[in-house]
Formats: structure tokens, C-alpha cells, sequence
């Protein structure tokens, strides 16, 4: 039997066959590719069969892990995306029932779980994670994902609407907070993160935006932390990659609070969902 994780997004999807051992996994046969989700559901169920069924090859004995953003009726597959544009023309419907039928599989072949869940599961499993009893693990990208760990136990935190200042977590945690401040307080226009380190960018703007950036990251994750009694954060997202700019910051704002603890960057990477979506059926 073959396992497939697969990661879905709002343009992409990414597939790969998964190979679960002992607090290690392996990925092998990687496949990816662009999906329109604006698009009518047959052409997006036909774009994700391609990507799956080309890791697949001419095999039926698989079972498929597809991490996969919310809101979903995960247990029984069903998108509830609906007012976001992407993945519209699948609202209500069983994708689990309509992939099966792509991939002429059984649907019990087939299970889903939220991405957030899945990027900490991974990394709880075999990457970053795997010291920490209770953790939280955050995304930090375009949006902000997030899920928790307590024990084994494993659920999706959906942080990125909670109150935080005068909006919520996403309005201070994601790239288009960066692209607003670097706007309206240096009059500097940029389209991702990463061009906040160009050398054409004045060294002390740039640690500002970021010094600012990681406190605020520090002061909504603290009283989570508490609460959960968490030993340790998991970042993963693209702007994780900067990091060492940002989470100097952080760490001050916990310790003056006084609760220090450690961030752990993603070891994995893109390979967490994958993993972490195939782990339901190796608990199984």
C-alpha cells in the first residue's frame, strides 16, 4: 500500500509518496502544480487528479492525505469555502466523493486534514517539534496559520481571526502588514517580506519594520502560551525564513513578560503537510 500526502492551496497543490517509520518520514516522487480555483469544479478536481495521479502512477492501492486549508467538514470532505473566490464552484460539495470518483478509488482511500493541522503534525512527528510536549505551531505567510499541540492531541487554533490590538492577528501577521507600514511610514513600496533586506533599503528602516513586527508576534502568542502551558513554537511560512531579524524581538517581549520559550524553525518545510496529512491513517 502507498501513501500520498498532497497539499492543497488557493494556486497550487503539491504530491508526493510518503514513507512513515519510527519518528522519521521520507518523501519520494514529488510532484506539484498550478491550480485556477476560480475555475468550475470539474477543472479543479481534474487539475488535483493529474498531480495525484502522477504520484500514484497505475496503482488503485493507496491512501491519500490531502492537507487542506478551511473552513472543511473535514471528517466527511466537504468544502465550506465559500466568499473567498478560491475553491467557490466546490462549496457544499463532497470533494472527498468527487476526487474518489476522479481517481476511481474508494473514498475511504481518501482523508482530509486541516493544513495547519497537518504542518504541525508533521513537524511534531519528524521534524522541529519533535521535543516539545505542548506547542503551538504557527505559519506566517500571505495569511497566518496556526494549530496547537497538547499531549498527541493535535487541532487546528484559527488564530488568524482572533482579536488582537484594533483588528485581529492576520492584520499585524502577514505580509500585507509589512507592505502597509513600509508604505505609510517610510513611503517604501514592497511586495514581499524578503525585499525589506535589499540593500537599496536603509539597514535601520529595516530593522524597525522587523523589530516591530516580532514584538507583535510576541505580545498575541503570550497569552496562548499560558494558557496552553506550551514548552515551544514551531514557525513555518515564508517569512519564517527571516527569522533571525524578527525573533529577537519576540524572545524580549516574553522574557520581560516572563515566559521564555523556545521558537524552533521548520525543518521540513514544504514536506510538514505532506507528512502530517498521511499521520491519520499510520495512527489508524
Amino acid at each position: 500500500m502507498k501513501l500520498i500526502g498532497v497539499d492543497i492551496g488557493g494556486t497550487h497543490i503539491s504530491a508526493a509518496t510518503v514513507q512513515i517509520g519510527n519518528k522519521e518520514a521520507g518523501l519520494s516522487d514529488f510532484h506539484e502544480g498550478l491550480v485556477d480555483t476560480y475555475k468550475d469544479k470539474d477543472s479543479i478536481i481534474e487539475t488535483w487528479s493529474k498531480v495525484i495521479l502522477a504520484v500514484a502512477g497505475s496503482s488503485k492501492d493507496i491512501k491519500v492525505g490531502i492537507a487542506m486549508p478551511g473552513p472543511y467538514d473535514y471528517k466527511n470532505g466537504i468544502s465550506l469555502i465559500k466568499d473567498q473566490g478560491k475553491m467557490a464552484s466546490l462549496y457544499q460539495l463532497s470533494v472527498k466523493n468527487l476526487l474518489a470518483e476522479s481517481l476511481r478509488i474508494s473514498p475511504d482511500q481518501l482523508e482530509f486534514t486541516n493544513d495547519a493541522e497537518a504542518f504541525l503534525l508533521g513537524e511534531s512527528f519528524a521534524g522541529s517539534g519533535k521535543e516539545f510536549q505542548n506547542s503551538i505551531g504557527i505559519t506566517l505567510g500571505t495569511g497566518l496559520g496556526s494549530a496547537i499541540k497538547v499531549f498527541d492531541v493535535v487541532k487546528d487554533a484559527e488564530l488568524w481571526s482572533a482579536p488582537f490590538r484594533d483588528g485581529i492577528a492576520e492584520d499585524y501577521l502577514g505580509t500585507s502588514w509589512f507592505k502597509d507600514i513600509a508604505l505609510e511610514q517610510f513611503g517604501i513600496y514592497i511586495s514581499g517580506v524578503k525585499e525589506i533586506l535589499k540593500e537599496d533599503i536603509d539597514p535601520k528602516v529595516s530593522k524597525k519594520i522587523f523589530s516591530e513586527f516580532g514584538r507583535s508576534l510576541g505580545e498575541f502568542l503570550f497569552p496562548y502560551l499560558v494558557r496552553l502551558q506550551s514548552d515551544g513554537v514551531v514557525l513555518g511560512g515564508k517569512i519564517s525564513l527571516a527569522s533571525e531579524n524578527f525573533l529577537p524581538s519576540t524572545y524580549s517581549y516574553l522574557k520581560l513578560m516572563g515566559y521564555s520559550v523556545p521558537f524552533k524553525i521548520s525543518a521540513l518545510g514544504e514536506k510538514a503537510a505532506l507528512i502530517g496529512a498521511c499521520l491519520p491513517f499510520n495512527q489508524k
